[in-house]
């Protein structure tokens, strides 16, 4: 074996073998810090919402002479009756309907109008996209007014599926802009490779390219969840029937209706049990969500 290839060698295991040398002053002052910042801002979100918790289980005079302090009897009294008196339940309900079905609306059609402007260019196609994209920068209470009379018109006005509506047109323009390169990215050979296996433009949509663009599609469905379920202005100035309420419409009546004499304990406990779905939301996809965007890089 000659010099030169005694070197190739060497430098084919050495490019195999990990890095042990040290990192450098730079690299240990950059981790310092963003392990400094990211313990400062994890204490400034966990702190109020631990404090939340404990003031759920404590009544209104626990909570203002110690409010630091632990709950003197952890009891459920609280949240029964934040259940029974606010009727907490019933907006839960409302809003895990509302935000499923415009989540589960607004992905299907987001996806596909996405897929169709990426991968079938047309003339005018990019106008398009464009006119979609012009939602993202139109301010939502200045739609308020047609909105309504729009809802009004069409006998949607202070219903359920009114707001379902509502939320997909809201989250119709992010969910395209979100997806588009996406699809635009996946290479054109594997759609080709389906048709040719005789798989036509919907099964090729459908069991091809939506799961290529899983990465993409996982985190909009977050956003958008968060999105749609944090939603005050939109069902406050078009759902004003007190059945159909929502979760943040149920919260806001709850705490005006008491007045000067808020039952804070039972205001806290409301709040932990609107919490409460968006953690199971991401306890059960945070997995998903990670490994998908981890597959997307590496692809």
């Amino acid at each position: 074996m000659t010099v030169r290839e005694e070197a190739v060698e060497k430098k084919r295991a050495d490019h195999g073998r990990p890095d042990t040398s040290p990192p450098n002053k730079g690299d240990r002052k950059f981790t310092v810090i963003s392990h400094v910042v990211l313990t400062l801002w994890s204490i400034l979100v966990i702190l109020p919402l631990a404090w939340v918790f404990l003031s759920s289980w404590k009544t209104t005079g626990e909570i203002f002479n110690s409010p630091l302090a632990l709950p003197q009897h952890w009891s459920f009294d609280n949240y029964i009756g934040a259940w029974t008196d606010s009727h907490i339940g019933r907006y839960l309900l409302n809003s895990v309907f509302v935000v499923t079905a415009a989540l589960v609306l607004v992905m299907l059609l987001g996806s596909a109008a996405a897929y169709s402007l990426a991968r079938y260019p047309f003339p005018g196609s990019d106008l398009v996209y464009y006119l979609i994209l012009a939602g993202l920068t139109f301010p939502v209470f200045l739609a308020i007014v047609p909105l309504f009379f729009v809802l009004k018109n069409t006998g949607l006005l202070n219903t359920l599926p009114g707001l379902v509506a509502t939320y997909v047109a809201f989250a119709f323009p992010f969910t395209v802009f979100f997806l588009y390169p996406f699809f635009r990215a996946l290479p054109q050979e594997i759609a080709e490779a389906a048709e040719l296996d005789g798989a036509g433009e919907w099964r090729t949509f459908a069991q091809v390219m939506v799961p290529m663009a899983r990465p993409g599609i996982v985190a909009v469905a977050i956003f958008n969840f968060l999105g749609l379920w944090n939603q005050f202005l939109l069902p406050v100035a078009l759902n004003t029937n007190e059945d159909n309420y929502v979760l943040s419409q149920g919260m806001a009546r709850f705490a005006s209706q008491a007045g000067y004499a808020v039952n804070f304990g039972q205001l806290f406990a409301a709040v932990v049990i609107t919490v409460v779905p968006v953690l199971i939301v991401y306890i059960i996809f945070q997995r998903q969500l990670q490994g998908s965007l981890s597959q997307g890089t590496l692809k």
